[in-house]
């Protein structure tokens, strides 16, 4: 839970630098790219969480990854947060970072999860009914869990809801299961 704190925290200071210095959009896209470069490479998210591997080594590293590829900005981020041992959150960060970008430009993410993936029908159905209750931008993200079974499971910010078949199973469970009071008579 600290770690996440910590994570809000660089995200909300490096949102307001990136402002100031009018580079938001630059630093939003890198911040893309060092997310998606560390959630798809399981050594270098155990290089930047092992209390071995001294600061100095992780900064050598993420500079030879991410030097060319991003800006001065982002690159000079990262040198702060390694002198300040802080590299083992930077995924985090990251993606602390999108989600208040996403925020700052009015757009809301609905993630949306389904048995079997969505028509486009139905995601032009889903994308009204979001917007018709939310203010801004509407981006839905689908994932398929087919353990759900049918319906969806439309998630905005801490608000969730759960239209799925396996939910209404299981509410009938406990419906079923909370009524057994069975009376028995014997003659």
């Amino acid at each position: 839970m600290a770690g996440h704190r910590a994570a809000t925290r660089y995200a909300k200071s490096l949102i307001s630098l990136s402002q100031e210095k009018d580079q938001l959009d630059a630093v939003y896209a890198d911040m893309q790219l060092i997310a998606g470069t560390i959630s798809e490479s399981r050594e270098l998210d155990l290089l930047l969480k092992s209390p071995i591997v001294k600061g100095d080594k992780k900064d050598k590293a993420l500079n030879k990854i991410f030097a060319s590829q991003i800006g001065e900005l982002s690159n000079r981020f990262i040198s702060i947060l390694t002198k300040k041992k802080r590299e083992e959150i930077l995924e985090d960060i990251a993606i602390e970072f999108i989600a208040q970008y996403k925020n700052v430009k009015g757009q809301v993410v609905a993630s949306v999860t389904t048995a079997i993936p969505l028509d486009e029908a139905t995601k032009e159905k889903i994308l009204k009914l979001v917007s018709s209750h939310v203010e801004g931008k509407v981006e839905l993200v689908e994932s398929v869990n087919p353990e759900i079974i049918g319906g969806f499971v439309v998630r905005i910010g801490d608000k969730m809801i759960d239209a799925s078949i396996a939910k209404k199973l299981n509410d009938l469970k406990k419906e079923l299961l909370g009524s057994s009071s069975y009376t028995i008579k014997l003659n």
